[in-house]
């Protein structure tokens, strides 16, 4: 537990008179949203507290990466999203503890919130395994940060590559690692491939983006491990068709941005991505409260901190086990319903009423692997090819906040789906050493 600043009295402060239960959610992604979202009109004061302004739909994340998507597609105002809900005050901070015993929540600029109930929903980040030196060479895909840098790298590895004599460094450029066969890695490396071989072919003169070489490197058995092994293996199958290269049960053990080093195979490659593991938030930290391996919280069946009845916490950032024993999954699904059910609780608490249990419902693992190609698993019902892309587009479509970010993302997925083009290839401006191809060219930074 972070050690408390000295208190000063402000405005986050209720005054006496002032009964009305305080509930703190710490982030604005799909678990701490749906919190206050449910505990509208419940006569309740909410501080959504995050340390960005925007909520992250992440699911399409990847497609921002890939210039399928703007930015502005799959992110969102927080206060927008909230601004129709009173009781509601969203704030933008950067929590660095929990005062547990006071009931505070510590900021990064000194202050401070109270709460009567803190819900944290802070999330996750991608994991390095012992290895964060990686991370400068294989960025992961959890922010619009990390979104828009991969877009960056990827796009200027084949304006490099148009420019480049050498046929050796021309390869390099033109080599494309995904390091994780979960679904992040399986529909980036999909897409990857579309985007050279179909989207950039026409559009280069001095190399063939048709020649790009895309690798997926799993260290397990199989591709998309969470699912049945005949999804497994037609997505490995498809992906293949699309021309990307797999590589199963050889575990990364050296990856700098000039190469990365895979079973006894060393591959020169200037782009790669991350998609191999996660981590959780140092919510556990805050509270020295039990956690697994990966960091994540171990709450209670009613999604509480042991010890803690008044703290839940929901998403990423915890570890919870269904009834059979195996865990809950950390996809938006799963925070959404953690949100549902903590709201749920706070109102039966404050009605002193019996608090509903948690039982999470899972509603089924998707994945898209190119166009008219996704798997689906549901359990005993399993999907593949486009009758699965279809349902998988419409699920997607139906989370996504508001109808013109429905609409623009069904539009795009159309012209995408018909025209082989992608608007969103936008090489925003970055590091001196990611914005110029060489020497003597100029490029322009464009608005993500």
């Amino acid at each position: 537990m972070t050690t408390p600043a000295p208190h000063t009295v402000s405005a986050q402060d209720r005054p006496a008179s002032d009964a009305r239960h305080r509930v703190v959610i710490v982030g604005g992604g799909f678990g701490g949203l749906e919190t206050a979202k449910r505990l509208k009109g419940a006569g309740v004061d909410i501080t959504l507290v995050d340390q960005r302004n925007h909520h992250i739909f992440q699911p399409l994340l990847y497609q921002v990466a890939t210039a399928s998507l703007a930015t502005s597609e799959v992110a969102w105002p927080i206060r927008g999203v909230l601004r129709g809900q009173e009781g509601v005050r969203v704030l933008l901070g950067t929590v660095t503890g929990v005062d547990a015993a006071g009931r505070r929540v510590l900021l990064a600029d000194g202050d401070s919130l109270p709460y009567d109930t803190l819900v944290l929903a802070t999330g996750a980040r991608h994991a390095y395994f012992g290895h964060d030196e990686w991370e400068e060479a294989a960025p992961g895909l959890k922010t619009i940060e990390d979104a828009t840098l991969l877009r960056r790298r990827i796009l200027l590895a084949f304006e490099r590559a148009e420019r480049e004599p050498d046929p050796a460094r021309r390869a390099a450029l033109l080599t494309f690692v995904v390091v994780g066969g979960g679904p992040t890695g399986v529909e980036m490396a999909g897409t990857i491939a579309e985007l050279a071989h179909d989207t950039l072919a026409p559009e280069f003169r001095a190399i063939d983006t048709r020649k790009a070489r895309v690798l997926l490197i799993e260290a397990g058995p199989r591709l998309l491990g969470g699912y049945h092994e005949s999804l497994s293996a037609y997505a490995q199958a498809e992906l293949e068709r699309l021309g990307v290269e797999v590589a199963l049960g050889q575990p990364v053990t050296e990856c700098t941005r000039e190469h990365v080093v895979y079973g006894d195979t060393t591959l020169p490659a200037r782009t790669m991505i991350w998609a191999a593991g996660v981590r959780a938030s140092p919510a556990a930290e805050w509270l020295g409260a039990p956690a697994d391996r990966a960091g994540r919280l171990r709450v209670e069946p009613d999604l509480t901190v042991p010890g803690h009845p008044e703290i839940f916490a929901i998403g990423d950032t915890v570890s919870v086990a269904r009834p059979d024993g195996s865990p809950v999954p950390g996809i938006a699904p799963a925070a959404k319903q953690g949100g549902a059910h903590v709201a749920a609780t706070i109102r039966a608490r404050l009605a002193g009423r019996p608090a509903p249990r948690f039982a999470y419902r899972h509603q089924g693992s998707l994945a898209q692997i190119g166009k008219r190609r996704a798997v689906i698993d549901f359990g005993r019902i399993r999907l593949r090819g486009a009758l699965a892309w279809w349902i998988w587009g419409i699920a997607h479509i139906f989370f996504l906040i508001g109808m013109r970010a429905r609409l623009a993302v069904a539009v795009n997925w159309l012209w995408i789906h018909t025209r082989n083009q992608r608007s969103a290839r936008l090489i925003t401006q970055g590091a001196p050493d990611e914005a110029s191809p060489g020497p003597g060219t100029t490029l322009r930074a464009d608005a993500a």
